[in-house]
């Protein structure tokens, strides 16, 4: 599958770099609405302008009629929010009026935005000098020239929040899942057709990347529905513009909410479940909701909701639907509060289809390590789960950063669909199928190092004997070497009055 690398980013930095002088005091996580608040009006503002145009030169006077525009998906910009209006006042004192109102005549108009863009261009802590000279950048560069490449705002929003990520670190886990985890998630998954949910949606990463899945497998979106919710407001706003951006249809619920106490769609049935929960989330609420239905498997400890986000959508799926899920090693053999119990107990309903242990830091926000965890109603292969050791992949881009390859996600979703077939052949330290049974006979503990045993070594056609007889000899050299440097430390240290 295609994707924009880091290093292919060329449009996308520039506006990156241009908007970072806006920032002066603002803290990243309010200034994150702001960036992307310009991206997204732009991108509204020119496909509003290359539709109006074509209005125009058919000739029938229907380019102010909202209906043209509503009826193909574009969202009507009356004329005081266009362009070329805000342009034109770029360096005036009033630029961050201008744009807040633009905001809000956008939103009378088109009611899916209604309370969702955001509208703090004209604080005081906004330098408007600086402002002005963004909105220049935007107004020198046409979106729609691009032909093939139409979604690069689409592109520059996600890069935006990549780095707002980079840059909030443990605040970054609120919405941004890395791109290759998501993508691992949904190649495994292959949502073509059906209901995706999200309970926890973030910035709506999950349904991009399956918007993106259907368009290169020669799929039509429409064929999916979109269905999430957040309980994070500034997130929700900025999943609804993200998905708008990307045209995608979706039903995040009528405001954010806490899917625990609010579930904002108690009666769906999801044929695809993909999610990335927070972390080990304590004081989830646990003692206000014991007896609730979703928890069939048993009840989650306070202290930890890792098991109540999978429940959650245990409860949610169709009956021969599938998830995909994030969660922290620690689920995978946990024995406290109960949590041993829910796992054997899903286990025992033959819920989990696949494990993959994923490599260490994949995430901005945490080093945690993490696990992929798949479950389905209807398993292709009952009473069998996949287990794969992932912790050697992937490619550091930064010191701190790792990123799984398209190769590297080719093939984890190459080994699933083998299996899925009846077709893959067990390798040692990667992959490796187990019954039930062979779970039960590990005390229901799905670490998959357990299953998949340690990689075989490439035979050097050395024979043992002399093997052992080099290596003795190597090792005696190397003790004697120790022995010589030792007693030049203790030379030298007694030479300056000290003795050890």
């Amino acid at each position: 599958m295609a994707e924009i690398r880091t290093a292919d980013i060329g449009f996308e930095k520039r506006i990156w770099d241009a908007a970072c002088v806006l920032r002066g005091n603002i803290d990243a996580s309010e200034y994150k609405s702001v960036v992307l608040g310009l991206i997204f009006l732009k991108y509204i503002s020119d496909r509003f302008d290359e539709k109006y145009q074509a209005l125009v030169e058919e000739g029938d006077g229907f380019e102010e009629d909202i209906d043209e525009y509503t009826s193909e998906g574009i969202f009507f910009v009356p004329p005081s929010a266009r362009w070329i209006e805000i342009a034109a006042k770029a360096h005036t004192p009033e630029i961050g009026t201008v744009i807040d109102d633009a905001m809000r005549s956008i939103e009378r108009e088109n009611k899916r935005l209604k309370d969702i863009l955001p509208k703090n261009f004209a604080r005081p802590e906004l330098d408007k000098r600086r402002l002005g000279d963004v909105v220049d950048l935007f107004t020198n560069i046409q979106m729609v020239e691009h032909g093939s490449e139409k979604d690069i705002l689409g592109r520059t929003y996600e890069y935006c929040l990549a780095k707002f990520a980079e840059q909030e670190g443990k605040l970054a886990g609120e919405f941004y899942t890395p791109s290759c985890v998501v993508r691992t998630l949904v190649e495994i998954l292959q949502p073509y057709h059906g209901r995706v949910y999200d309970p926890c949606c973030g910035s709506g990463g999950m349904f991009v990347q399956s918007a993106k899945f259907i368009e290169n497998h020669s799929g039509n979106i429409n064929d999916i529905s979109v269905y999430g919710q957040d309980s994070n407001p500034t997130t929700w706003k900025l999943a609804q513009m993200n998905l708008a951006i990307r045209g995608i249809d979706a039903d995040l619920g009528k405001y954010n909410a806490d899917t625990f106490f609010n579930d904002c769609h108690p009666t769906m049935r999801a044929d695809y479940i993909m999610a990335n929960p927070p972390f080990n989330l304590s004081d989830w609420g646990a003692d206000k909701l014991t007896d609730d239905p979703r928890w069939r498997y048993g009840m989650p400890p306070a202290g930890n909701a890792n098991f109540a986000w999978l429940q959650h959508m245990i409860y949610h799926l169709a009956p021969n639907g599938r998830i995909g899920m994030v969660l922290a090693n620690g689920s995978l053999s946990s024995q406290s509060g109960g949590e041993g119990e829910i796992r054997k107990n899903i286990i025992n309903a033959d819920l989990v289809d696949c494990i993959v242990a994923m490599p260490s830091q994949l995430f901005y926000t945490t080093q945690i390590p993490v696990s992929l965890w798949f479950l389905s109603k209807g398993k292709k292969q009952p009473g069998k789960t996949l287990f794969i050791d992932a912790r050697k992949m992937g490619t550091m881009v930064t010191r701190k950063l790792r990123e799984l390859t398209n190769e590297d996600i080719e093939k984890l979703a190459a080994t699933y669909n083998a299996f899925a077939d009846g077709t893959l052949e067990d390798v040692k330290g990667f992959c490796t199928v187990a019954t039930t049974e062979d779970i039960a006979r590990q005390d229901y503990i799905l670490t998959p190092g357990r299953y998949v045993g340690i990689e075989e070594q490439q035979d050097d056609g050395e024979p043992f004997e002399e093997k052992m007889d080099r290596l003795t000899k190597e090792l005696s050299e190397l003790f004697q070497k120790s022995h010589e440097l030792e007693a030049q430390i203790r030379e030298r240290l007694g030479a300056i009055g000290y003795d050890v």
